[in-house]
């Protein structure tokens, strides 16, 4: 899951955003209505997963095309990486709050057109709607909040935004489970998302601009007017000529590295210490995507599937746990990272990580191969013309298990007696599948039936529980403390564009994947890139727990070493001109 962030908390900060939440609602107010747009990242990272199942069930175009599949996922992310892009500008141009009201009208048009959609053409437009919308409140929503909020408690309140898209992303589940029994179920799973959407709309309307922007278009009585409400009198002042600075500096480092994209990224990549950061900072972020947390994000009830669970209610009730650990691990992240560093709770992370996923790509395999084999006699039983094709030619049919049947997109249909004993090889169709529901036999057409399943629903919560307080929010962190302040726009918009880019080829490539490599290939793929990653950052990645800038800055400009412990070291210049 990739979640933003521009600030960091301690439990003082929580202490203290507690007692002002008590003394002055308007804060918590404040961050609770921007932090909706983290909701809708959320809520919309999870509700596919869930949503896909039934679309496929309403149109056999999708059911019978991976690549479609992969597109209605994928799309969201393709919108979000332009809505990003774009939203820095829409920030610098029109402000924070009009950036927020802009993206929720565009997110709530989407929702409308997927749940209207009579075709899969429509909801893929939906779909990027969505995603441009999420783009757009990623990069936003934690920006409006770090600038409208009070200094000593932003870390804390920032850290609500990460809360509310693990929290979002956690109740897409849970609605995506009630309209199991309703009539047009995915429609109303992507239809939902449209409430949130308004309700942040009308609550924007009500709430201030960043001050923080107001004063860079010389607005300063306005700034002034809405740091009165967050501020005691005495402290006022003290906000504004600490406002001014800022802005005075910041004005100063574009003046230096000038105004323009191509002028930043040139500036950027010349500076050895920048681009020494850039190295740690896309690292993490390509690392994060390419263990695989967004296949089990958006393809999660799918993944279950594999497993052997059939069902789709069932599928997603089993998916909650994937849901729900991931925020769990964003609160355990929220405690220990101060505490263990970035550096080693990403390399513990991704250790486990490793380790799950190596774990179920050998579940998976054993379930392949101790499939249930295809029975002559039950296949027949249901007539010549319901027969999966491929199967009435095969000159080895003998051999075939169920697992067989399903990579040539046929369907197996369960033996009467038990789900394990051999079964039949039949068409992949809706009358099929009534016909074998009419006999009270299972239908399916994801993975077969395994007694390893369960034991790979509980290996995927571990895998879950390694990257969420690791490689789930550390990176984000990371790349907040690891460049120089007047590069931390620029590098940061990398960074985050790397993470996205990484995120739209997993996600559209994990079906084509699994089709040509087993579940358990792809597990296995994914741990052996993840092997990469963790030696990269291992190599790459220092420190930044509890340091100031000028000595993350000595440290780059020296050059990284880590020691074979996994501390950190500095090289001499001459032996690295990187």
């Amino acid at each position: 899951m990739v979640e933003g962030g521009i600030a960091k908390a301690d439990k003082t900060e929580f202490t203290e955003c507690w007692r002002m939440a008590w003394k002055t609602p308007y804060i918590m107010r404040l961050a609770l209505s921007a932090g909706i747009g983290g909701f809708l990242f959320g809520y919309d990272t999870g509700v596919i997963s869930g949503a896909l199942l039934y679309i496929r069930e309403d149109f056999e175009s999708v059911n019978q095309k991976t690549w479609l599949q992969e597109t209605i996922v994928s799309m969201a992310v393709a919108g979000a990486i332009v809505g990003a892009a774009c939203g820095g500008f829409i920030n610098d141009k029109f402000g924070r709050k009009l950036s927020i009201l802009c993206a929720d009208v565009v997110f709530f048009v989407g929702a409308i057109i997927m749940a209207i959609a009579p075709a899969p053409w429509v909801i893929i437009v939906g779909r990027l709607l969505v995603g441009l919308g999420v783009g757009m409140a990623s990069m936003t929503s934690p920006l409006y909040i770090s600038e409208a909020s009070p200094a000593r408690i932003r870390g804390a309140l920032v850290s609500t935004n990460g809360l509310l898209i693990t929290s979002g992303q956690f109740l897409s589940y849970l609605i995506n489970l009630a309209f199991t029994r309703a009539n047009g179920t995915w429609r109303w799973m992507l239809g939902v998302a449209s409430v949130p959407a308004l309700i942040q709309f009308v609550l924007m309307l009500s709430l201030p601009e960043s001050p923080r922007w107001l004063y860079r278009q010389n607005k300063e009585k306005e700034a002034r007017a809405i740091l009165e409400r967050t501020y005691s009198a005495d402290e006022v002042e003290i906000e504004m000529k600490a406002l001014a600075a800022s802005v005075q500096a910041e004005k100063a480092d574009e003046a230096a590295i000038g105004d323009s994209l191509m002028a930043k990224l040139k500036s950027a990549f010349s500076n050895t210490v920048v681009r020494r950061g850039l190295y740690a900072g896309i690292t993490v972020q390509v690392a994060q995507q390419f263990v695989g947390i967004n296949t089990v994000m958006y393809y999660s009830p799918t993944i279950v599937q594999f497993a052997g669970f059939a069902s789709n209610s069932v599928a997603l009730a089993l998916s909650l746990i994937t849901s729900g650990l991931n925020a769990l691990g964003t609160v355990i992240s929220m405690a220990f990272i101060d505490r263990y560093g970035r550096r080693r709770l990403m390399l513990v992370s991704m250790v486990g990580v490793i380790t799950f996923l190596v774990a179920l790509s050998i579940v998976f395999m054993e379930a392949s191969a101790h499939a249930p084999k295809i029975s002559s006699i039950d296949t027949a039983h249901f007539g010549a013309n319901s027969t999966c094709p491929t199967y009435l030619k095969a000159t080895d049919a003998s051999k075939w298990n169920c697992m067989s049947c399903l990579k040539v997109d046929c369907a197996f249909c369960s033996n009467k007696a038990s789900e394990y004993h051999p079964g039949a090889c039949v068409d992949s169709t809706k009358a099929m599948k009534s016909a074998c529901g009419a006999e009270h036999r299972v239908f399916f057409e994801k993975g077969c039936p395994s007694k390893f399943g369960f034991l790979a629903i509980v290996l995927l919560a571990l895998y879950i529980i390694s990257y969420a307080p690791g490689m789930g929010t550390v990176p984000w962190i990371v790349n907040s403390e690891i460049y120089p302040l007047r590069y931390r726009g620029i590098c940061g918009g990398i960074a985050a564009v790397t993470n996205w880019s990484s995120n739209l080829l997993v996600s559209e490539t994990y079906l084509t994947l699994t089709e040509h490599l087993g579940a358990g290939g792809t597990f296995l793929l994914f741990a052996g890139i993840s092997c990469i990653g963790l030696a990269c950052i291992f190599w790459f990645v220092p420190e930044t727990k509890g340091l100031q800038f000028e000595e993350v800055e000595k440290i780059l400009e020296a050059g990284y070493r880590p020691d074979l412990c996994g501390g950190s070291g500095t090289r001499r210049k001459n032996e690295d001109s990187a």
